[in-house]
């Protein structure tokens, strides 16, 4: 593998903008591509280059970081005449972000070890305030040289890395996290609209809990949204597609998890929100309230 030199991007969305700017604040030469290239303006003001296909991105990198929607969307870049693998070089490292299908990142791995070059499932863990706050962390999966070549560059992401093992592996540790945090986060609301209901102050029980031994990171950034909707880190949809993934994983391993279950239920019942738009937890804490009879 050769010296890092020069970072590249593909996916300038919220999170990925977010991520690619602190790449170029640790000093690194970050080249990017997205679909919409008016969405990286803010970016290449800044300083970031410019390539025109994923093809060019990836023949021009020695690190090709990718933060796409889904497997789908990793494919469509990956694939074609103008695709990252029609361009990639031997030893670069491909570091995939996104969260999809751990079958499918293996897969994609696959093909990406005939190239020459080495590919890493990089999920991370965290949202557009913790990535703000420095405190994003980054699971990696896959050869261990590959990462330890790129761990330095990870950790301009975020200072929480940690190497769990084989291609697939960090994917399958986040499908665990985002179960546990969408589970917890679904049981907050929960709770709120039954004291709610009960006539307590909505404020004054979020108070409560950012006090309490149930108080968190998540909880910390999550919780004040039901008194005060500012932010969406992510909605009904992109949060349920986590649980999709962990029941899906569940089923073919034969294994049992009741509460995704339960809770992937109630994110149906929230998807016909009048705020679907909203974070989820506002989502679903509407959708507990309107269970209650309370709207």
């Amino acid at each position: 593998m050769r010296q890092i030199e020069r970072v590249g991007f593909a996916g300038l969305g919220a999170m990925g903008a977010g991520i690619a700017r602190r790449l170029m604040d640790a000093g690194h030469e970050v080249v990017g591509w997205n679909r919409t290239k008016e969405k990286a303006e803010p970016l290449l003001a800044a300083g970031m280059a410019w390539a025109d296909s994923p093809r060019e991105l990836a023949a021009s990198v020695d690190v090709l970081f990718t933060m796409l929607t889904n497997a789908a969307a990793i494919e469509a870049t990956a694939d074609g005449p103008d695709g990252v693998l029609a361009g990639i070089r031997e030893g670069t490292v491909w570091a995939d972000i996104s969260t999809i299908a751990p079958d499918a990142s293996v897969a994609m791995a696959e093909r990406v070890h005939e190239t020459g070059a080495w590919f890493l499932d990089c999920p991370v863990s965290g949202s557009p305030a913790t990535l703000a706050a420095g405190q994003m962390s980054v699971m990696v999966g896959g050869e261990r040289a590959a990462f330890e070549h790129v761990e330095r560059v990870l950790h301009a992401i975020g200072p929480k890395v940690t190497y769990i093992g084989p291609n697939g592996q960090a994917i399958l540790t986040k499908v665990a996290i985002n179960l546990a945090l969408v589970v917890s986060v679904t049981a907050l609301a929960e709770a709120v609209a039954l004291v709610e209901k009960a006539g307590v102050d909505r404020g004054a029980v979020v108070d409560a809990v950012l006090k309490s031994v149930i108080a968190s990171p998540v909880v910390g950034y999550r919780a004040p949204l039901l008194v005060e909707d500012t932010d969406v880190f992510a909605d009904v949809e992109l949060q349920q597609k986590d649980l999709v993934v962990a029941q899906e994983l569940a089923r073919r391993l034969g294994a049992a998890v009741p509460t995704c279950a339960a809770t992937s239920e109630m994110l149906n019942a929230a998807r016909s929100s009048e705020r679907a738009d909203r974070d989820f937890i506002v989502s679903v804490h509407e959708a507990y309230r309107r269970m209650g009879g309370m709207d």
